[in-house]
């Protein structure tokens, strides 16, 4: 699930949500630095404020299921920069 909403700040910033249901404390932080590295991979425009809450199968997913799903996600919210062509 993602939140966002805009911020009026010269950049974006994310929360991560992962609830007691989605494991123990290990397996809830590893989603946790999972999501946050792909996160920091992902091209969010500036002045956002993104809030993941992540639920049960993000523990058991795969790390490429886990980057389509937010990669999904950022950009049905519309808050993905678009590419600018060269030329």
């Amino acid at each position: 699930v993602l939140l966002a909403r805009r911020n009026g700040l010269p950049v974006s910033r994310f929360g991560f949500a992962v609830g007691r249901g989605v494991g123990n404390a290990v397996v809830r932080n590893r989603v946790k630095r999972r999501l946050r590295a792909l996160a920091s991979d992902s091209s969010v425009a500036e002045g956002w404020d993104l809030v993941v809450i992540a639920r049960k199968p993000a523990a058991e997913s795969p790390s490429h299921m886990l980057g389509e799903s937010l990669s999904d996600l950022l950009s049905r919210a519309g808050v993905v920069r678009e590419r600018q062509s060269e030329g």
